[in-house]
């Protein structure tokens, strides 16, 4: 099974104008691990104390899931890890020229030394090591390995692929990927971000090229576009790769709505998974093949998301969708005397911009039938 290692508490909360207190951050990781998160990544304990703070307090929950913090390849970074208590580290490098010559001044040797000695440190305090690189997007394959290799003889425990500006596309991402697992050095945890709106797609791709791990965010939160999404890929996993995930119905929207509030965030109504409005059907057409079947127009139920089926009376309804609320509300019609109430619907809808409601409804039908 693939780990969806979430990262809302780190990454997510790193998005612009988004902070968590420590009440909201116990809340998310505890509702994450009910909704199927295998792994959390909690915090920058080189952010100061209240950050550490926090951290040991999430830690404290024991939720039964490896919790890893993000550090720098820094001696006092992983100092800071560890004296939060975490057994588990993200270590991260730039690997693209650019950033290298941002954060090392090109000089590649140092970085790497850097790098060697923080691992050979965390190893000897039993902690799991995941090198973080940073920009792999833009780096070269032949460095990406040399790193990967050094990771390996030193006892590292998995390499993270960061798209860190959200570039590749799938096609390019399953080369990338296949290349470097074809390697055989260390398992590939997949970090995609969303600046063109490929990081769901592209962190599929590197699962599908071999990746053992995916990062997501709870709504997809992040710097920038954001990132891979929590409820968006944990769904994708169960349904269309076929693995025995469980996702709590109820605990699903509380997650979500968590999150969105915390963070300060409005949800799209046509949000994938978890938007108010996915499972409305107003089409004359789609509303009659689901009343049907409940599977003619959905690729799964809105009660395993927490949500509720409904056929709005708008401007694309069909008789079906109007008998089915007048019969709801005890009125029983004959479908053909519903058709000369379409053109009202319509011209009402159409001019006010909103559905109609079933006391309106029953209003139209009452006067319709007069005429």
């Amino acid at each position: 099974m693939i780990l969806i290692n979430d990262t809302t508490l780190r990454d997510g909360e790193q998005a612009p104008f988004v902070a968590f207190n420590t009440k909201e951050k116990l809340a998310i990781a505890t509702s994450l691990v009910a909704c199927g998160a295998n792994e959390l990544e909690i915090g920058i304990p080189a952010m100061g104390k209240k950050e550490q703070e926090d951290i040991k307090e999430l830690l404290s929950l024991d939720l039964g899931v490896r919790m890893m913090t993000w550090n720098r390849a820094k001696m006092s970074d992983l100092e800071a890890s560890l004296s939060c208590g975490v057994k588990a580290v993200d270590l991260s490098i730039p690997v693209s020229d650019i950033l290298i010559d941002v954060k090392f001044g090109g000089d590649k040797t140092r970085m790497l030394r850097e790098l060697e000695r923080v691992i050979l440190e965390a190893k000897r305090e039993g902690l799991f090591v995941c090198i973080g690189a940073e920009d792999s997007s833009r780096g070269s394959l032949e460095f990406i390995a040399e790193v990967m290799r050094l990771g390996a003889d030193l006892g590292a425990n998995r390499f993270r692929y960061c798209d860190t500006v959200g570039i590749l596309t799938p096609t390019k991402t399953y080369k990338n990927v296949k290349a470097l697992t074809s390697l055989n050095l260390l398992p590939i945890e997949m970090h995609t971000h969303n600046d063109f709106g490929l990081a769901n797609a592209n962190a599929l791709s590197g699962i599908d090229a071999g990746a053992l791990s995916a990062n997501t965010t709870v709504i997809g939160l992040g710097e920038r576009a954001g990132n891979a999404s929590f409820e968006q890929m944990s769904m994708t996993l169960k349904h269309l790769y076929g693995e025995q995930r469980f996702i709590d119905s109820v605990e699903i929207k509380n997650l979500v709505s968590l999150v969105a509030n915390a963070a300060g965030m409005s949800l799209a109504l046509n949000a994938p998974i978890i938007g108010a409005h996915i499972f409305s059907h107003e089409s004359g057409v789609h509303a009659s093949g689901m009343m049907k079947n409940g599977c003619a127009y959905e690729p799964f139920s809105a009660e395993e998301v927490g949500s509720v089926r409904s056929y709005p009376i708008g401007k694309h309804s069909g008789t079906g969708t109007i008998a089915y609320h007048l019969n709801e509300l005890g009125i029983d019609v004959e479908k053909n005397s519903l058709k000369k109430l379409l053109p009202y619907i319509r011209e009402i809808v159409t001019s006010r911009k909103r559905v109609l409601n079933a006391n309106e409804l029953v209003q139209l039908y009452r006067q319709s039938i007069c005429l």
